[in-house]
């Protein structure tokens, strides 16, 4: 596994943004973040969305994820 690159997975219900769009936009905005990331161990990663998460705007999200990704 050591050769392979990091892969995301990625979990947003429609519990968390029912509205498609929002979804997508999550989707968008964590995928952004993930490819940015070049530290990152060769592993698999989830992402899990909160419904709290469609209130926040796309800046509050790349912020959020910025402090995950730091913590890994």
């Amino acid at each position: 596994m050591q050769d392979q690159p990091a892969r995301l997975g990625l979990i947003i219900s429609k519990k968390a943004a029912p509205k498609a769009v929002d979804r997508n936009r999550i989707k968008r905005l964590v995928r952004e973040s993930f490819r940015r990331q070049k530290s990152l161990k060769a592993a698999d990663y989830v992402v899990v969305a909160k419904p709290s998460v469609k209130q926040l705007t796309n800046q509050q999200v790349l912020t959020c994820l910025q402090h995950l990704w730091q913590r890994i």
